[in-house]
């Protein structure tokens, strides 16, 4: 418990020097890495300089330091992020990366009750489909993760319709990252940047719940718009959201949970902090302002449950 709420992170990144998606995966997620090589590595030196800035006044704002320059190795991170769930009473964390699905797999089945994992394989791959349901009946991980912004070829490609039928057979919720895709001097613009992109996809399988996270990552219309398409359509919390900053309209994200709670309900709106790398760990900060935000727009003991953590148990299915 941690002031007086039960809290299950949806949304965590395992800090592993593995690969993503932890072998071959399709052309989509690898353009940036093959674009910087075309471009040559004095243009990729002076824009990742010019990122930097933006990361400097990120982690000033946070008080985060930066990432170790020379971490362990995942066994020990395994435990330090098990450590951190004792240290803040989490109940449990959703890995939603973590270096392939046979490597996170093993990640979580060293803290089986309080570590869960997502699939996290291309989506128009060979034999896609067959993957995710591995990843679930023999793996044991719950539920499936993509960036859309990374993918090759449009979401709605009926190519990827075998594995949102398989996440159906397979009752896992669906993580879409859509929007703006990394820190500053990422990506802000992609045929699938758009959370409507789905709106095809999660018409034509309601059996599946598909979560976007982030408040829809600077597409906030249209993230409301595809939630009151889709009632299968939910959103989580994660992250700074430091987005708002870049968007039109004096947002923060008490409003943003006003907004949708509004619309929406809090029975689709689930909790994640988007932590990851160490020392930093899990980051406190955001879930303190959420608690805080959350109180203050009068928020029922109910709602809260569900936003940070009921919802969450009932996709992963991790009981009472």
């Amino acid at each position: 418990m941690y002031l007086g709420l039960e809290i299950i992170d949806f949304h965590v990144h395992f800090p592993t020097r593995k690969p993503m998606f932890g072998g071959p995966h399709g052309p989509g997620p690898d353009r940036r890495s093959e674009y910087v090589e075309r471009r040559g590595e004095r243009r990729a030196k002076i824009a990742r300089e010019l990122a930097m800035d933006y990361n400097r006044h990120w982690r000033l704002t946070w008080g985060f330091d930066p990432p170790e320059s020379d971490p362990p190795d995942d066994e020990t991170q395994a435990d330090r992020w098990a450590a951190e769930l004792e240290r803040y009473g989490l109940r449990a964390v959703g890995f939603v990366t973590g270096g392939g699905n046979d490597h996170l797999a093993g990640i979580v089945a060293r803290h089986p009750a309080r570590f869960v994992g997502f699939a996290h394989n291309y989506l128009f791959g060979e034999n896609a489909a067959q993957e995710v349901k591995r990843g679930v009946e023999e793996l044991g991980l719950r539920a499936y993760k993509l960036l859309a912004p990374a993918l090759d070829r449009p979401i709605e490609d009926e190519a990827g319709y075998p594995v949102w039928e398989m996440c159906g057979e397979l009752n896992i919720p669906v993580l879409v990252h859509f929007g703006i895709l990394g820190s500053g001097g990422g990506v802000p613009w992609h045929e699938n940047i758009n959370p409507l992109k789905l709106y095809t996809v999660a018409r034509d399988f309601p059996e599946v719940t598909f979560v976007i996270p982030h408040f829809g990552c600077a597409w906030i219309r249209e993230t409301l718009q595809l939630c009151w398409a889709c009632g299968n359509v939910c959103i989580d919390t994660s992250g700074s959201n430091q987005w708002v900053r870049w968007v039109d309209g004096e947002w923060n994200t008490k409003k943003l949970f006003r907004k949708y709670v509004e619309t929406i309900g809090a029975e689709r709106i689930i909790f994640g902090s988007d932590s990851s790398y160490f020392p930093r760990g899990f980051a406190i900060r955001y879930l303190q302002d959420q608690i805080r935000d959350c109180r203050e727009l009068g928020l029922t003991d109910e709602q809260l449950r569900a936003i940070f953590s009921a919802n969450a148990a009932r996709l992963l299915k991790l009981g009472k």
